[in-house]
């Protein structure tokens, strides 16, 4: 669930280091964007507004989690390139970035040779997104992104590789009960961070 950040070409330097899930304060887009375009370095405050929203919208339809990341880094290297053409017209950057995306996802499908959706069909949801529910996700992700290694790891296998209990058991070299445990403990911190984020 917890992706890399991987770094946009031609960006400034930007922490891939996990961050503890915080309160969103109020954020003035428009005047971040502005930034960014007169100097290419403030993109960052962007990227680290927008990382998990994307990626919980790209990893919901790729699926794979390489993949995804990759789909990810090539989103925002194609915003950061095209942001000075950007005009702000009072829309979230998130719908932006959500049209990048279903470009980037078709693009990727025709790479791999796959049955890639219909553009059309990508941009409609795309178009037609629950910020909340991408907004969840995001929150989601920044939460497990605290999680102890270990526990992060199974998370990830287990609920975007889809692997089975004994699969993960046999590659952490643990007992079958051992991976449960550790997944109950690590869902158990998920609920209660996400409860406590919502109050």
């Amino acid at each position: 669930m917890s992706a890399r950040r991987p770094l946009p070409k031609g960006s400034p330097r930007l922490s891939a280091a996990p961050r503890a899930p915080r309160p969103a304060p109020e954020i003035d887009e428009a005047a971040l964007v502005q930034a960014a375009q007169r100097d290419p370095a403030k993109f960052e405050a962007l990227y680290e507004l927008h990382f998990e929203r994307v990626y919980a919208y790209v990893v919901r339809r790729v699926r794979d989690r390489t993949t995804a990341e990759d789909v990810t880094a090539e989103v925002f290297q194609k915003a950061l390139a095209a942001l000075p053409n950007y005009e702000w017209r009072g829309a979230p950057l998130a719908a932006w970035l959500f049209r990048i995306a279903a470009n980037a996802i078709v693009d990727q499908g025709k790479r791999d040779r796959r049955d890639a959706p219909l553009v059309n069909d990508v941009l409609e949801t795309a178009s037609e997104l629950d910020l909340q529910v991408i907004e969840n996700r995001a929150q989601l992700f920044r939460a497990v992104s605290t999680l102890p290694e270990e526990q992060r790891r199974i998370i990830q296998q287990r609920f975007i590789e889809e692997r089975s209990i004994r699969e993960i058991a046999q590659q952490l070299d643990k007992t079958e009960g051992a991976i449960k445990q550790l997944q109950f403990r690590a869902l158990r911190t998920l609920r209660a961070q996400m409860g406590g984020s919502r109050g």
